[in-house]
């Protein structure tokens, strides 16, 4: 018994000195009506044991209804839309081709540690509800330069309709209908 908790401790000691890597991640996501829209704001944040270089980026995958040049970011960055995206290497998602993607992409100085928000990152989308998709980052390891890929869940807008929900057609055709059901029951209801 002694032997087991000794090897568990040395397991446990060795596990704790393991640096964690992870790259880029969200931290939050707030949805804010904006004209006919919806501004989805994204806040990122630069883990401790990773850098930021020129060339590094990240990405929002299945973004519905996204409202032409409405994106933006903070200096350093540019944003692109593609309807498909080239993954980093070793990763298999599902990239929706009818729904863009927003790439956002790093071009200022490098960012040698971090442990610091990167600020809010924003697109605009006719779509106010949402539905998990991914978010993909790459980037560099502080200390031995090798390049993490991280995959976190991260919420985008979504064109249907929540649960519970009809469509407004269905109304419609809800509406148009009642009257015909009052007038059955009425002419039925007098024999």
């Amino acid at each position: 018994m002694f032997r087991i908790s000794r090897i568990a401790l040395v397991l446990a000691a060795a596990l704790a000195t393991t640096p964690a890597y992870a790259g880029l991640v969200p931290t939050t996501v707030t949805v804010t009506p904006e004209g006919a829209g919806f501004r989805w704001t994204y806040a990122v944040v630069l883990p401790s044991d990773m850098k930021l270089q020129a060339g590094d980026y990240f990405g929002i995958y299945n973004f519905h209804g996204l409202i032409d040049g409405s994106g933006g970011a903070p200096d350093g960055w540019t944003l692109s839309t593609p309807a498909v995206s080239p993954l980093p290497p070793n990763v298999n998602i599902f990239d929706d081709p009818t729904a863009p993607n927003l790439i956002w992409t790093y071009n200022g100085p490098t960012i040698p540690t971090g442990q610091i928000g990167l600020g809010n990152f924003w697109a605009s989308s006719q779509y106010g509800s949402g539905e998990l998709s991914l978010f993909v980052g790459r980037n560099a390891r502080s200390g031995d330069g090798t390049y993490d890929t991280n995959i976190t869940e991260v919420t985008v807008p979504t064109g249907s309709a929540p649960p519970g929900v009809p469509e407004p057609a269905t109304i419609a055709l809800v509406a148009l209908g009642l009257p015909l059901v009052g007038l059955g029951r009425w002419r039925f209801g007098r024999k």
